[in-house]
């Protein structure tokens, strides 16, 4: 289920991918749920993950350059929440690959009047969507099985010096995580990340508030 809680630089086309097109239907410096066709017969399904051109068609036009993958062996495990600081700032494309997890966006670009506020979805192997997640989003996941295995691409190499966030318990932003802090895994370098008080965005606002959460099917 997708949620929209409304709590209280200029980047290159290529890494920030908000081109659009004649043929768009998002405003796509917005996160958006994407829905893959599957195709199933008597031996199970099989659905084409990642199609560059139909991405395209609805105005997702970066380049992604890397695969990551993150397995999580207990329920409650918490990453995040992060981002990469210009000039190495990321697009994401989030999908599950076994078990369910809770997946969130913050707005923190600068100016925008939703900066702060979230979107957030349950996305699963069993339901096969993805999560896309512009660059001035902070992005984090809370894994709701066991043994939760995540893959996202993103539209920039990893870049230990640009790498930032914020913490992932902020009071400002006061997700609802659905367990009580005492029973969430996370890492020592998440809890010490900066407070979005504390945080000067480089990520500028280009004119599209956070609203409720964009879906799209993608062929």
């Amino acid at each position: 289920m997708a949620t929209l809680a409304l709590n209280s630089e200029i980047t290159e086309p290529n890494r920030t991918c908000v081109q659009m097109n004649e043929r768009s239907t998002l405003s796509t410096d917005l996160p958006c749920v994407i829905s893959i066709k599957r195709y199933v017969d008597g031996r199970g399904w099989f659905s084409e993950i990642f199609h560059e051109k139909r991405l395209a068609d609805i105005g997702i036009t970066c380049r992604f350059v890397q695969d990551n993958q993150s397995k999580s062996k207990r329920r409650g495990t918490l990453r995040g929440l992060h981002f990469q600081m210009p000039p190495a700032q990321q697009a994401k494309l989030v999908s599950v690959s076994r078990g369910a997890i809770l997946d969130v966006a913050v707005d923190v670009r600068k100016g925008s009047p939703t900066y702060g506020k979230f979107v957030s979805v349950e996305l699963s192997a069993e339901s096969g969507q993805q999560l896309f997640v512009p660059v001035g989003f902070a992005h984090a996941f809370m894994t709701l099985e066991d043994d939760a295995l995540v893959t996202y691409k993103v539209s920039t190499f990893y870049s230990p010096k640009h790498d930032g966030g914020i913490r992932w318990n902020d009071p400002d932003v006061a997700f609802p995580w659905p367990m009580p802090e005492t029973q969430i895994v996370t890492s020592d370098k998440d809890g010490q990340l900066p407070l979005l008080r504390e945080f000067n965005s480089p990520f500028i606002y280009k004119g599209h508030p956070l609203g409720p959460l964009q879906q799209v099917n993608l062929g």
